[in-house]
């Protein structure tokens, strides 16, 4: 059970394409945006539609397989943990983000590419 204290589980689409960088120690990173979307019907019986956005982060080997695999528009499913931090911008202003840390992510195909079972 200690392995479900800080999880996080989202379906939704990359809504930028993934940023690579590479640090002097041979680290390597990646960012994307990601959007999540929840409809439902309001008291006049009207859907609205909600989305959220997250921000994302990989490191390493996961940071390797997003590179090769995903890019702006992917949908996927992924699992990772939450992460908060502050940093200060050029001008002096202090700022708060909480991204999402990559563990694992499988892509899903579009409706257009997704094979029929024979079951």
């Amino acid at each position: 059970m200690k392995n479900l204290v800080n999880q996080v589980q989202l379906i939704g689409n990359l809504g930028s394409a993934p940023e690579f960088k590479e640090f002097d120690n041979n680290k390597k990173r990646v960012r994307f945006s990601m959007a999540t979307n929840e409809g439902y019907k309001n008291q006049q019986g009207e859907w609205v539609n909600n989305t959220t956005w997250h921000h994302v982060i990989a490191w390493g080997r996961q940071a390797d397989n997003v590179m090769n695999k995903l890019e702006k528009g992917s949908r996927l499913a992924l699992n990772g943990k939450l992460s908060s931090r502050t940093y200060e911008t050029a001008k002096g202003e202090k700022k708060f983000i909480t991204e999402v840390v990559l563990r694992d992510f499988m892509l899903i195909p579009k409706k257009e590419e997704a094979v029929d079972l024979p079951f």
